[in-house]
Formats: C-alpha cells, structure tokens, sequence
C-alpha cells in the first residue's frame, strides 16, 4: 500500500535512504530534513506497517516538481514499489497543477520506463542554486537528468 508519509515513518525512512546514500547512489536526508519536509514523502508499507520504499515530490517552482529519494528495500526490489512511489508522486503533481516533474538519478532506465526524458541539467536552474550548490559533488555531478512533462495531462 502507498500512502502519505507520517511522523511515526522518518526514522524508517532515513534508513532506506542512508542505505542508497552509502553507496553514492543517491544523497544522504537528515532526520532534520525529512521532518521539515515530511509532506513531500510517501512510503510503501507491507505487512501491517512494515515500511518498504519510500519517495519524496519536492514543489521546486510554480511548474516544477523533484521526484527525490526514491528508495526501495533491496529484498522488495522487481515488484513495483518504485513504479507505484514515482506514479504517486506524479499524481499529487498533477493534482497540484505542477506541469514539470523530474529526477537526477543513477538509473535513468527506470525513470524513462514511467515517461520522464533525458535533459540537460541547465533546463533546471531552480535545482541547481537550491540543492545542488550543497552537494559534494557539484559542479561535477555524474547524475542524469530526466523530466516528464505533465502539461497534456493537466490540460485535460
């Protein structure tokens, strides 16, 4: 089941992500950071609680959206966890009227499979003078960049 994160997931939740984090696959979220931005997270749950994936949609702009810290518990890896994550992070998007989504990632495959496109990261400046400026790894990121573009959907 996918629902809405609540306070009782952060710590769950930073362990998937501190998980990724340590391998450089992703980067690492504070228990700070996901408390203050809790409403951006949803999260799996199996089992009568159990968290097993979780994703974040972060409002960047008035038409832009990050999908964020998309994690999956590796034993739950194959079986749609992260397709159902990302799908409900582009439905609240969608709901919110945010006509962009997208996602710097290791694994643009995956991305490209639920309809986001690779693009250069200059096409989001909102991304780079926020988050990416923090990063270790800036200005030499090696993440891809991929959008999905909402505004057909949204003019429905």
């Amino acid at each position: 089941m996918i629902r809405k994160a609540r306070m009782r997931d952060v710590k769950a939740i930073q362990k998937l992500v501190a998980e990724y984090a340590k391998k450089g696959d992703m980067l690492p979220r504070s228990l700070s950071d996901i408390y203050e931005n809790l409403r951006d997270y949803f999260v799996c749950v199996e089992n009568g609680g159990e968290i097993v994936g979780s994703g974040a949609l972060h409002i960047m702009w008035e038409d832009l959206a990050e999908v964020r810290s998309v994690a999956v518990r590796e034993d739950r890896m194959g079986r749609g966890v992260g397709t159902r994550l990302v799908e409900a992070c582009i439905s609240e998007a969608i709901v919110l009227g945010i006509s962009r989504v997208f996602a710097l990632t290791y694994r643009p495959e995956f991305f490209e499979k639920l309809g986001f496109a690779r693009v250069d990261k200059a096409e989001l400046p909102q991304k780079i003078w926020t988050d990416c400026l923090k990063c270790s790894k800036f200005p030499d990121c090696d993440e891809v960049a991929l959008l999905a573009d909402l505004s057909g959907i949204l003019r429905a």
